[in-house]
């Protein structure tokens, strides 16, 4: 009889631990859910209009999914040692997950890698990275936005004249593909152009943009167009056309938009702009990274689109808004 109690009393006291565990375990998996999730949403860069946009679409998705967004990023497009320290303490500080436009592709590919060892999964926006340690990829199709600078100028060429292609950065992949697309287009389909200039760089601001337009108009006097990859790379070069008075006589066209380059779209100043969508971008982002770490399935890939502004169309109500979007209602300023 008292062997029969003992194997009574043990066999209540495994059960009394049993379920007690499995309600600890209610309670852990209750808290996880209950949790706010941090997304880390870090830029190449904070001045450039278009991050600003990005900043904005990540803030309304943070509205929509109860997440809290934080976000930070280098001041200037080429600090790749800040942006790189930034990710490291975001990892460090257990963030939950990560939302990076990578300033080069591959020196974040490690502290992308240790990211996905600590759980936090990355999703990459605006320019590609190597690896396949993030869960998703989400950006312009780049290729096909230089596809589109490139039928503009060929076409308002007339097949025919020379032309300078001012690239953006070395490393910078959403931009060389940019470059890749128009070059391969214009020489696949226009041969009649010569492209007198193709290896120069703007580098990561308005100014030196404006010193390497300079700098090529100085050793090309006669030209008849120009194509530049980025919003910085766009608005140095335009400045530099200006300052010389030469925005009636060569044709320009470039890529991103903010309020002076609209402005200059007006006048015909500038032909022609190619437009991404960064506040779709920014918002997709973070979507894509709640959902993720609630357990859903996301694409590996997430195409934004791309499109062409003109001063023919640039009213039309899609582009407008692509142009001149009103990020008022989620930026301070």
């Amino acid at each position: 009889m008292r062997h029969y109690l003992q194997v009574f009393i043990l066999l209540s006291s495994v059960i009394y631990l049993w379920s007690g565990c499995g309600e600890s375990e209610k309670k852990t998996d209750q808290a996880k859910q209950d949790k706010i999730l941090s997304i880390a949403v870090i830029p190449k860069g904070t001045t450039h209009e278009f991050w600003k946009s990005i900043h904005a679409g990540a803030l309304k998705a943070e509205k929509e999914t109860g997440v809290k967004v934080v976000w930070k990023g280098p001041l200037k497009e080429d600090d790749r040692e800040e942006q790189l320290q930034i990710v490291e303490t975001f990892i460090a500080g257990k963030i939950d997950a990560i939302v990076l436009a990578p300033l080069d592709n591959r020196s974040l590919v490690l502290p992308v890698r240790e990211a996905k060892m600590q759980n936090i999964p990355t999703i990459i926006i605006d320019s590609d990275i190597e690896g396949d340690a993030h869960v998703s990829f989400v950006a312009t199709d780049n290729y096909k936005g230089g596809v589109l600078g490139a039928d503009r100028i060929g076409e308002l060429m007339k097949g025919k004249g020379k032309l300078l292609v001012l690239r953006y950065q070395e490393g910078s992949a959403s931009t060389t593909n940019r470059e890749a697309g128009f070059l391969d287009t214009i020489k696949s389909k226009y041969p009649g152009i010569e492209i007198l200039s193709d290896n120069q760089y703007a580098g990561a601001t308005t100014e030196s943009a404006y010193r390497a337009s300079e700098n090529l108009l100085n050793r090309f006097t006669n030209i008849d167009a120009i194509f530049t990859p980025n919003e910085s790379s766009t608005f140095g070069c335009l400045r530099a056309l200006q300052d010389r008075g030469l925005t009636d006589s060569i044709i320009f066209v470039g890529f991103d938009s903010s309020q002076k380059l609209v402005e200059a779209l007006e006048k015909s100043e500038i032909k022609g702009l190619v437009l991404q969508n960064p506040f779709k971008m920014g918002y997709l982002g973070v979507k894509l990274a709640a959902a993720y770490l609630r357990g859903e399935k996301i694409e590996p890939v997430v195409d934004t689109g791309v499109m062409l502004a003109t001063p023919e169309n640039m009213n039309d109500p899609e582009i407008k808004q692509l142009l001149s979007p009103d990020l008022s209602q989620y930026l301070d300023n």
